[in-house]
C-alpha cells in the first residue's frame, strides 16, 4: 500500500489543502493528514490542535483513504512511523518553493528513505492561505468559496477572535 503523508498546521484548512489532499489520494492508496503542532507558532494559532484535528476530520470524513492525525514532534519522523513512502506539500509560488527547499532538505537528511512529492495549487486556489482566509474573514467578506463548511463553521462561532 502506497501511504502518503500530508502535513500541516492547517489553521485553518482551505479548499486550497482539500484540492491538494485530493489529487495526493489519486496517487497514493491513503494520505494521512498530519496537523502540526508546532510549538514556535503556538501563541499564533487561532485553533487548538484539537479543534485543528476535528475540522480536518469531518471535512475528510465520506471520503475513502484519508486518515487525520496530529503530532508536536518532527513530521517526517511522523510519517515514518505511520508507515508513510513520502510528504506531500503544496505549492502556490516561488515564494512557496524556497521554504519547502529548505524543508526538503532537513527531511532528507532525517528520513531519506521518505520522498517528497510537490503538487501546484491550481490557479483558482494560488492566493489561498490560511493567514489570507483570516484577515479576509476578519474583514467580513464571505469565506465560504475558500474553506470546507465544518471550518466556515468553526470560523463563524469564533467570529469575535479574528475582528482586528
Amino acid at each position: 500500500m502506497k501511504i502518503a503523508c500530508y502535513p500541516g498546521s492547517f489553521d485553518p484548512l482551505t479548499n486550497g489543502h482539500v484540492d491538494v489532499a485530493l489529487r495526493a489520494r489519486r496517487i497514493f492508496d491513503k494520505v494521512i493528514i498530519i496537523v502540526a503542532d508546532n510549538q514556535d507558532k503556538k501563541q499564533r494559532y487561532s485553533f487548538t490542535t484539537e479543534e485543528r484535528v476535528e475540522m480536518a476530520k469531518e471535512t475528510f470524513k465520506d471520503l475513502d483513504g484519508f486518515e487525520v492525525v496530529s503530532t508536536t514532534g518532527l513530521v517526517v519522523k511522523k510519517a515514518r512511523e505511520l508507515g508513510a513512502q513520502a510528504l506531500i506539500r503544496g505549492l502556490r509560488a516561488v515564494t512557496d518553493y524556497e521554504a519547502e527547499f529548505q524543508i526538503h532538505e532537513v527531511n532528507e537528511f532525517i528520513a531519506p528513505d521518505i520522498d517528497m512529492v510537490y503538487l501546484m495549487a491550481h490557479r483558482d486556489q494560488a492566493f489561498v492561505s490560511s493567514s489570507n482566509i483570516k484577515e479576509i474573514f476578519a474583514h467580513g467578506e464571505d469565506i465560504s468559496k475558500l474553506v470546507p463548511a465544518p471550518v466556515l463553521k468553526a470560523m463563524i462561532k469564533k467570529r469575535d477572535s479574528f475582528k482586528s
